[in-house]
């Protein structure tokens, strides 16, 4: 899994997608505005059209899943994966010492 950086700042984020939405009217479709702000800040306008459809989701303008809840499901899914892990230590040295425990116990 690779990481990338974040090479603009939330309010540049921010402020982009507000200049796309705002001044959608002054162009003839939303791609114009996009290309026309994303070559403003120099991003790509693939990334910029992003940006505005995720705004959109996050104010309930169009469906699909919010920041909100996405991080809310990546957090619970990590602590699922630490919950298995652990369950799964657990569980191996439970078979260890109740292993031990009968090597322990004397022969009749």
């Amino acid at each position: 899994m690779s990481k990338t950086t974040n090479k603009y700042s939330p309010e540049v984020h921010e402020r982009a997608v507000r200049m796309v939405l705002d001044n959608a009217g002054q162009h003839e479709s939303r791609w114009a505005a996009i290309l026309s702000v994303s070559a403003k800040i120099g991003c790509a306008p693939q990334t910029l059209n992003d940006w505005v459809k995720k705004a959109e989701v996050d104010r309930g303008e169009r469906a699909g899943v919010t920041t909100e809840m996405a991080e809310r499901l990546k957090a619970l899914e990590r602590e699922n994966r630490e919950l298995r892990q652990a369950n799964e230590i657990l569980r191996k040295a439970s078979a260890y010492f109740a292993q031990a425990e009968l090597d322990r116990r004397p022969k009749s």
